[in-house]
C-alpha cells in the first residue's frame, strides 16, 4: 500500500466529520489489512476527530484490526448451529494445516485465522467470512478446510416463498430482484401523489403491524410520534444489523428483494417527514451490502429515489452504512452511536429515538422485515394485512429455521399455525428425536417436545414463556449436549456485552464462569444463574442485558437435571 493510495482514500473524506469514521476505517483496512497508528493520525487530521477516540472505535468493533494481519483473513463461525455442523473441527483443521493457533498469523503473513460469532448463514453451516486485502469480503457457506485455503466461492442461495407468500416470492432465484422485475414503486407513487403523510401513518397503524426485530412495538405509533416531534430535521434508520445466532431472515430479504426494502424505507421517510435515511447493515453481510448498493443506484437512476422523487416535492437520500462486528449495535441507540462514528454504547432512555435519535433529531428506526411489510399495506390496505395471521399478530411473519430439520431456511408463515405443524409439514420434520427448540434466537427461550403444540403468535408464545424474538427457530435433537449449547450462548453474550453497565458486563462474565463447569455442576449453581439472569434482566441498560440470561433460565426450568450434583 503506497502513501499516495492512502491519500486517494482520505481525499474523498475531506470536509466530512466524525460520522464518516466507520466508512474511512473500512476503506483503509480493506486496502491495508489493518489500521496503523500513522493512519489513525492522518484520519484524525482529515475528520478532525481525536486519535484516542479513533483507537477507541477500532478496539470496540471486532472486525477492525489495529495490528498487522495476514493478506487473507478467515473467520470461522463457532456459534451453536455451525457447531452442530463441525465448525470446531473446521477451525482446528485450518489452523493445523497452516501450522498456527486460532487468532494467529502464518509466518509468511499470508493467512490470519479467527473464530467468529454467527454469520447469518445458519442454513448453510458451517460458515466463514473471508477477507483478502484489496478485495471485497466473501461469505462462505458449507465450507471445508480445502475450500477455505483454496479459491473462495461466495455462491449460495436460500430458496424461499410459495404461491401464497407476500414478502417472499416463489420465483426468487440466486440473482437479486431487479427494478424491472420488482416494479415502479407503485406504493410509494400512490402515497406521494394521493395520500398525505398522516394517511400513510394511519393506514400502517390500522394494519396492526408491529416490529419484526424482537421488540414488537406498533410501527404506526412509532411513526406518529416521530412525525409529531419538534424539529425540522428527521431521520429514518433501517436496522439491518441482524446479528443474533440463528437469525438470517433479513439477509434473505436484502439479498433477494432489495427494492421492496428501499420502497418501505421511502414510505417511512415520506410518512415521518424525513429526506435522509440510513441502512445500517452488519459487517458480516458483504453480499447483501453489495446488492443494496446496486439497488440504490438503480432506483436513483430511474428517478424513483433521490431528488424530486417521481416528479413530486418529496426527496430522499438513502445511505448504506456498514457495521463492523458488534451485536450491541442491533440496539437502536447503540446503532445511532455507530453511525455517528462512536463506539456502539446504548443510550439511557428517555429520551426516546422518536424525539432524540440520530444526531439528536427525531428518528424512526425499524428493522428490515418491518419495512418490507409496508408497501403491501399501502397498496392493498390495512384490512388485507389484518386478514393474514391472528388477532394481535397481524400480517405474514418470516422465521429462520436451523439445526436438526430436514429443510432449514427462511419461511413465510401465517401466524396461528402450531410449531409442531410448522416443523413437521413445512420444514420436512425433525431429523432424529427432538430434544429441544430454542425459540426466538440466542435471547429466546427453550421449549421441550411436549411444548411444541404452541401456536406461533406473539401472544401464545408469550403465554408459553417464550417469544418470537428475532424470528429464529433453532432445533436440537437428542445427539446434542445442551450444556455445550449453553456455553456457546454464554460466551456469545459475554463477548458482545459492551461493558457500559455493570449488571450486564459482570453478569455475562459470571454466567459464563458457571456454565463452563456444567460438566460437574456445584450445589446452588442453578440458583446462582437464576439470580444473575434476573439481575441482568431487571437492571441492565438495554435489551442485550435484559435478555442475556433468558435462554439459560429457561433451561433451568425445562431441564433441571442438567444441574444435578453428585454430592
Amino acid at each position: 500500500m503506497t502513501i499516495q493510495s492512502i491519500d486517494d482514500i482520505l481525499v474523498a473524506y475531506v470536509g466530512r466529520g466524525r460520522e464518516a469514521l466507520l466508512p474511512v476505517l473500512w476503506d483503509i483496512q480493506g486496502a491495508c489489512g489493518s489500521i496503523s497508528p500513522e493512519q489513525v493520525h492522518r484520519i484524525s487530521h482529515t475528520l478532525r476527530v481525536p486519535e484516542a477516540d479513533i483507537f477507541g472505535v477500532i478496539g470496540f468493533y471486532t472486525l477492525f484490526h489495529d495490528e498487522p494481519t495476514g493478506r487473507r483473513i478467515i473467520r470461522v463461525c463457532t456459534d451453536p448451529t455451525c457447531a452442530l455442523a463441525g465448525a470446531d473441527d473446521l477451525l482446528h483443521g485450518v489452523c493445523a494445516r497452516l501450522g498456527i493457533h486460532e487468532g494467529e498469523t502464518t509466518g509468511d503473513d499470508e493467512y490470519t485465522v479467527e473464530h467468529s460469532p454467527c454469520l447469518g448463514l445458519c442454513d448453510y453451516a458451517p460458515a466463514a467470512l473471508a477477507s483478502a486485502r484489496g478485495q471485497p469480503d466473501v461469505a462462505l457457506s458449507q465450507v471445508s478446510v480445502d475450500g477455505l485455503l483454496g479459491e473462495w466461492n461466495g455462491e449460495y442461495f436460500t430458496p424461499a416463498g410459495d404461491a401464497r407468500s407476500v414478502l417472499l416470492k416463489p420465483s426468487l432465484s440466486a440473482a437479486p430482484e431487479t427494478l424491472a422485475q420488482y416494479g415502479d414503486y407503485s406504493s410509494l407513487r400512490l402515497a406521494i401523489h394521493d395520500l398525505r403523510p398522516e394517511d400513510v401513518i394511519a393506514q400502517v397503524e390500522a394494519s396492526g403491524l408491529i416490529g419484526r426485530g424482537g421488540a414488537a412495538f406498533p410501527t404506526g405509533l412509532k411513526w406518529k410520534f416521530t412525525r409529531g416531534a419538534d424539529g425540522d430535521i428527521k431521520y429514518v434508520v433501517c436496522n439491518a444489523d441482524e446479528s443474533e445466532p440463528g437469525t438470517f431472515k433479513d439477509r434473505v430479504l436484502m439479498e433477494h428483494r432489495p427494492h421492496l426494502l428501499l420502497e418501505g424505507i421511502a414510505l417511512a421517510a415520506y410518512a415521518v417527514g424525513a429526506d435522509k435515511a440510513y441502512i445500517f447493515i452488519r459487517g458480516e453481510y458483504p453480499k447483501a451490502t453489495a446488492i443494496l448498493a446496486d439497488a440504490i443506484r438503480e432506483a436513483e437512476t430511474a428517478g424513483v429515489l433521490g431528488e424530486a422523487n417521481m416528479g413530486s416535492d418529496f426527496s430522499l437520500d438513502i445511505e448504506l452504512r456498514r457495521g463492523a462486528g458488534a451485536y450491541i449495535c442491533g440496539e437502536e441507540t447503540a446503532l445511532f452511536e455507530a453511525i455517528e462514528g462512536k463506539r456502539g454504547f446504548p443510550r439511557m432512555k428517555p429520551p426516546y429515538p422518536t424525539t432524540f435519535g440520530l444526531f439528536g433529531m427525531p428518528t424512526a428506526v425499524n428493522n428490515v422485515e418491518t419495512l418490507c411489510a409496508v408497501p403491501g399495506i399501502i397498496e392493498q390496505g390495512a384490512d388485507w394485512f389484518k386478514a393474514i395471521g391472528a388477532a394481535g399478530s397481524a400480517g405474514p411473519k418470516l422465521v429462520s429455521v436451523s439445526g436438526h430439520v430436514a429443510r432449514p431456511g427462511v419461511y413465510e408463515i401465517e401466524p396461528g399455525i402450531t410449531l409442531r405443524h410448522f416443523l413437521d409439514e413445512v420444514c420436512g420434520g425433525v431429523t432424529g428425536e427432538l430434544q429441544a427448540v430454542l425459540m426466538g434466537g440466542a435471547a429466546g427461550a427453550f421449549l421441550k417436545p411436549e411444548d411444541i403444540d404452541v401456536r406461533l403468535t406473539f401472544e401464545d408464545l408469550r403465554a408459553a414463556g417464550s417469544t418470537f424474538g428475532s424470528g429464529a427457530i433453532m432445533v436440537f435433537n437428542r445427539t446434542v449436549d445442551l450444556r455445550d449449547v449453553m456455553k456457546r450462548l454464554g460466551r456469545f453474550f459475554q463477548h458482545e456485552s459492551c461493558g457500559k453497565c455493570f449488571p450486564c458486563q459482570l453478569g455475562t462474565q459470571r454466567q459464563v464462569e458457571i456454565l463452563e463447569r456444567l460438566d460437574a455442576p456445584q450445589a446452588g449453581d442453578a440458583e446462582r444463574l437464576l439470580d444473575i439472569g434476573m439481575t441482568m434482566t431487571e437492571a441492565s441498560i438495554c435489551g442485550l442485558g435484559h435478555t442475556a440470561g433468558i435462554a439459560v433460565m429457561s433451561v433451568i426450568e425445562k431441564f433441571p437435571e442438567m444441574f444435578e450434583t453428585n454430592g
